[in-house]
């Protein structure tokens, strides 16, 4: 008997568009106020199949460009208390396994790199729609979201407040609206 050679599947090449992507931060400051920022330099594409068993995206962002509105505070952060950007210079997110949960829904899963430290995440994701431009060219655009401990990715720097409690908090709320652009 003959194998049958399964077909290989057709796979669609994005690249982010830099200019129309957010990938946003928010951690409460003192226990009961919420700081938010942004990082300014992100890159990264999907390589995507029809069901997604061999769809990967990779995203890397410069640590550098973090924005909080906060000169002095941006500094703080890129230092060694935090991002240490001078010996970890970007952070990164690869998936291991992307699962359609219904029509627009996704779940990513993978590996996210901070302070030179990798953890595996979960990315609740879902498509906010897709289109041709108006040079021709097609677009997608999602939205995902999640919640890390900083603490597990090495950025453990704190300071307690004399009422109790830290002024960082621990867990930070990530917002990704992502636009890309198929290539070809």
């Amino acid at each position: 008997m003959g194998t049958t050679q399964q077909p290989t599947p057709t796979i669609t090449q994005w690249r982010i568009d830099r200019a129309h992507t957010n990938v946003e931060f928010a951690v409460k400051h003192m226990m009961f106020t919420t700081v938010r920022g942004r990082f300014a330099d992100v890159d990264g594409g999907v390589q995507q199949d029809a069901n997604f068993t061999q769809s990967r995206v990779e995203v890397s962002i410069k640590a550098a460009s973090i924005d909080t509105r906060s000169p002095e505070r941006d500094a703080h952060l890129r230092s060694p208390d935090f991002l240490d950007v001078e010996r970890y210079s970007e952070i990164t997110f690869r998936s291991t396994r992307i699962e359609k949960t219904d029509g627009s829904h996704f779940r990513i899963s993978g590996d996210l790199t901070i302070h030179g430290v990798t953890r595996p995440i979960v990315l609740e994701t879902s498509e906010e729609g897709h289109g041709k431009d108006p040079w021709g060219g097609e677009r997608a655009g999602y939205t995902a979201s999640t919640t890390i401990d900083r603490r597990e990715f090495g950025l453990t720097w704190n300071k307690s407040l004399e009422a109790g409690g830290w002024l960082v908090g621990n867990d930070v709320k990530l917002t990704i609206d992502v636009q890309l652009v198929r290539q070809d």
